[in-house]
C-alpha cells in the first residue's frame, strides 16, 4: 500500500483551489466540472479538496467540519518550502491566519504554521 492523496473537506472547492494557488504557489491538477472535487499538484501525492456536501454523502454518520473560529483539528498538512520565511509571509498576505512564525526546531528544521481559509492547519517546513 502507498499513500495516495489527502482530501480536505471545504466549504467552497473553487475558493480553496484559488487560495492554495495564491498562498502556496501550488498548481491545480484536476478540477471536476461539478465544483465538488479538485486536486492540486504537489509531487507524487496529491492534495485534494472535496465539498462539505460531498463529505456528507461519503460519510453517512457525519464529520466535524473545519471552522476557523474553533481550534484546529488534530491534524495538519505540511508543505515544504525552500524559504520558509518568504512562504509564510506569502501565505499570510494571501489570507492565511498566522499561528506560529518560522522557528528552528532542535533537529535543525525551520517550520511555521498558518491556518487556511477553512481553518485547516498548514505547516510550512524547510527541508530536513
Amino acid at each position: 500500500m502507498k499513500f495516495g492523496y489527502a482530501i480536505l473537506y471545504v466549504k467552497d472547492v473553487d475558493e480553496a483551489v484559488s487560495f492554495y494557488e495564491e498562498a502556496f504557489g501550488l498548481e491545480r491538477r484536476f478540477v471536476h466540472e461539478s465544483g465538488q472535487y479538485a486536486e492540486m499538484e504537489t509531487g507524487e501525492t496529491a492534495l485534494a479538496f472535496a465539498s462539505e456536501d460531498l463529505g456528507e454523502s461519503n460519510l453517512p454518520y457525519g464529520f466535524r467540519k473545519n471552522d476557523p473560529p474553533e481550534l484546529p483539528a488534530g491534524i495538519e498538512i505540511a508543505l515544504v518550502a525552500e524559504d520558509v520565511e518568504a512562504a509564510f509571509e506569502a501565505a499570510v498576505n494571501a489570507g492565511a491566519t498566522k499561528i506560529a512564525g518560522p522557528k528552528v526546531k532542535p533537529w535543525g528544521q525551520t517550520v511555521a504554521y498558518v491556518r487556511d481559509l477553512d481553518g485547516v492547519l498548514v505547516e510550512i517546513a524547510g527541508e530536513i
